[in-house]
């Protein structure tokens, strides 16, 4: 009778644990080679452990394939159906930069727990911040978790390592009186529809760069959220919005309405002056051309000189407009369901974890309105 499995002293201190594994469709045989560095008695334990897999039926004979190889079937068969254009642009540029050039070359099979900290300690070391070390692990950890699921590997290595704490960038919600001065300072500039609809909303810069007339109805007052827009390098794209519950209408207050409406008269003004050299997006903020506004030039040309025209700290952000929006509504006692669906959160938990500093002033106009509905009428 054939021996199922043995171990072959390679040297001192390595072993090769050989195991048959039957024959293959064309007769030839097949065994399962591991080299164990290390005393005879760890090349016994892993033959064990492998021998008992074989007989649960859970044995997974590790892939003789590269990263590099891999990594290209798991983007274009797993990751691409599943994910928006922009994320899977953002999927290949992170491996490119930070995993390929350090464990591309290497065996799918071989890489280690260690190899995978190794690579975030580099970019910590690198000067990369936790976030991006954070985007990368999810990435690689996901598509080793499919490499699993294929019967590719027998663990994911990305789950065995630490990850750098993460700093949350910090909020600069203006408050009522900044939200006054900024769009008093912003009366001036081109885009003062532009931000005034950003405070008013909570919409995120990519989702009211994207928004197009037919999303509007003045009539109503009220306008679609239908699609974002997204840059990479110099080209851009109409993508869907973050996420589903992202998809959302959004009434307008009626002096925004009527911003719009100024608006749309000074661009269809500014369309005729342009002649041919307009190409007609349908965008409500478009440039000269008709394409759609540069994030970049808008921040430095516009945002920035409200600011500071404004005398308000340079640290406040274009999407800090968002966060003000949601702050000032949560503060004036609006429910967070009703701020929630207006900023198209995926959930009321994220709202609520988002601004739980406005919490507490919230709480307290709860507990006076049950002080006044249970013992007001004695106090009086």
């Amino acid at each position: 009778m054939r021996k199922r499995g043995q171990v072959i002293e390679r040297s001192k201190d390595a072993f090769l644990v050989r195991i048959y594994l039957g024959e293959d469709e064309t007769g030839k045989r097949c065994y399962y080679n591991k080299t164990i560095t290390g005393t005879k008695k760890d090349a016994q334990k892993h033959l064990t452990s492998v021998l008992g897999d074989l007989d649960r039926g859970t044995f997974i004979e590790p892939s003789k394939e590269t990263l590099n190889s891999y990594l290209d079937r798991w983007l274009e068969n797993s990751a691409a159906p599943r994910v928006r254009a922009r994320t899977l642009r953002d999927y290949r540029s992170l491996l490119e930069r930070y995993v390929r050039p350090v464990l591309g070359q290497r065996i799918l099979a071989s890489i280690t727990p260690l190899d995978v900290q190794s690579v975030y300690t580099g970019m910590l070391e690198s000067g990369l911040s936790p976030r991006t070390i954070r985007y990368t692990h999810a990435v690689l950890s996901s598509a080793l978790k499919q490499a699993v699921r294929w019967q590719l590997l027998p663990k994911n290595a990305a789950e065995y390592v630490d990850l750098p704490r993460q700093k949350r960038t910090e909020m600069h919600a203006m408050s009522k009186e900044e939200a006054a001065q900024f769009l008093k300072a912003a009366k001036d500039d081109q885009w003062y529809t532009l931000f005034l609809l950003a405070v008013t909303t909570g919409m995120r810069p990519g989702e009211y760069l994207a928004l197009q007339w037919k999303d509007v109805d003045l009539a109503d007052g009220s306008l679609r959220v239908a699609r974002s827009l997204t840059r990479h390098k110099d080209k851009w794209s109409f993508d869907e919005p973050k996420t589903p519950k992202s998809r959302r209408k959004i009434k307008l207050a009626p002096s925004v309405a009527q911003a719009l409406r100024v608006h749309k008269s000074r661009q269809a003004a500014d369309r005729l002056k342009a002649g041919i050299r307009y190409q007609n997006l349908d965008l409500v903020f478009a440039a000269e051309n008709g394409q759609p506004l540069d994030l970049h030039n808008l921040i430095n040309r516009h945002f920035r000189p409200v600011l500071e025209a404004a005398g308000l700290p340079k640290s406040i952000r274009l999407y800090d407009l968002r966060h003000t929006c949601a702050t000032l509504l949560l503060s004036a006692g609006e429910h967070p369901k009703i701020v929630s669906e207006m900023l198209g959160h995926a959930s009321i938990q994220l709202t609520l974890d988002t601004y739980s500093h406005v919490l507490p002033d919230m709480q307290q106009g709860a507990v006076d309105k049950m002080e006044d509905m249970l013992f007001g009428r004695d106090r009086k």
